[in-house]
C-alpha cells in the first residue's frame, strides 16, 4: 500500500563557491574532492543520487533497505505479485499501478459474470519514507470496489418491479400516429 511521492536536492551554500574558498574547500575535502572523514559504501542501487540526506545513514546509491524491498500481494484474487518480489524504486509506482488496475479489470469481470453492475472502482497508491536513506517510494496500493447485484428472485425486487411498471405505462404514448 503506498503513494507516489519525490525528494528535492535542495542548495547548500557552504560548498562549491560558497561562503569558503576554494582553497579552504580543497583542504577540508582533501584531493579528490570527497570528504575524507567519510567512509565510502558500495554502489547497490546504480543510477541513483549518491548525496546523502542530512541525518540519514547512506545515500540512496548505497542504500541497503532499498536494494532489498519487496512487495507481494495480500489478497485472495489471482494476480500479479503472489510471491514476493523486488521492484526498483524508480519502477515502483508504475508497476504497482498496473498491479492494482488488474484487481479493477477483475471486478468488472465478477460484476458481468453475475449480472452485476460496477458503481465505483478507485485506486490509491500510498508512500513511505526510508528510514534509512530518506527516499520517498510507493510502498503499496489499495483498490476500492463497489457492485451492485440484481437478485431477480427476492420478492421485495419483484414488487419493486411491479411498481416501477405501474408509473411507467401510458408514460410516452404517441397520439399523432
Amino acid at each position: 500500500m503506498s503513494m507516489i511521492g519525490a525528494i528535492g536536492g535542495g542548495f547548500n551554500a557552504y560548498v562549491g563557491g560558497g561562503l569558503f574558498s576554494s582553497a579552504d574547500n580543497a583542504a577540508k575535502t582533501g584531493a579528490a574532492g570527497v570528504n575524507a572523514s567519510e567512509d565510502s559504501k558500495p554502489i547497490l542501487n546504480p543510477s541513483e543520487s549518491t548525496e546523502r540526506a542530512p541525518g540519514k545513514l547512506s545515500s540512496p546509491a548505497e542504500c541497503e533497505t532499498c536494494k532489498n524491498r519487496k512487495y507481494q500481494d495480500g489478497s485472495d484474487e489471482m494476480v500479479s505479485f503472489k510471491s514476493a518480489q523486488h521492484i526498483s524504486p524508480n519502477a515502483a509506482a508504475a508497476r504497482v499501478r498496473g498491479h492494482e488496475a488488474e484487481h479493477v479489470s477483475n471486478a468488472y469481470k465478477e460484476a458481468a459474470q453475475h449480472n452485476g453492475k460496477v458503481l465505483q472502482a478507485s485506486v490509491a497508491l500510498k508512500t513511505a519514507v526510508c528510514p534509512e536513506c530518506g527516499r520517498v517510494y510507493v510502498c503499496g496500493g489499495v483498490t476500492a470496489t463497489k457492485i451492485k447485484y440484481s437478485n431477480e428472485d427476492n420478492p421485495y425486487q419483484q414488487a419493486k418491479k411491479r411498481l416501477d411498471k405501474q408509473g411507467l405505462l401510458g408514460a410516452n404514448i404517441d397520439l399523432a400516429g
